[in-house]
């Protein structure tokens, strides 16, 4: 599964455009009480990162069931709750079948 931010993938040609998929993945923070800031924004960049995993992971499980190779246009939401500790994590993209030229 290709995976680009580009309307296209070089040396490829599209075939079909499959529609409109996206990948969501939400996830409390895992953090302990802390008074240092550094390992409080690490802490915070790490969650992101897991969460932006997960979501990608459904992002190609749901490309996969529209019959697609690739996912092209690719955009990435994060959103933080703060005061509630969420996290969420919103990718969306083209679904397209492409060949190698």
């Amino acid at each position: 599964m290709i995976l680009t931010t580009t309307n296209s993938v070089e040396d490829y040609r599209i075939l079909e455009y499959n529609g409109i998929v996206s990948g969501t993945a939400v996830n409390m923070q895992k953090m302990g009480l802390t008074f240092n800031m550094q390992k409080y924004y690490a802490e915070i960049s790490e969650s992101i990162a897991d969460v932006k995993d997960q979501a990608f992971a459904n992002l190609k499980v749901n490309a996969e069931k529209m019959n697609a190779n690739a996912v092209v246009g690719i955009q990435v939401d994060v959103e933080l709750k703060s005061g509630e500790g969420l996290i969420a994590v919103i990718i969306t993209g083209t679904a397209v079948s492409i060949v190698k030229r």
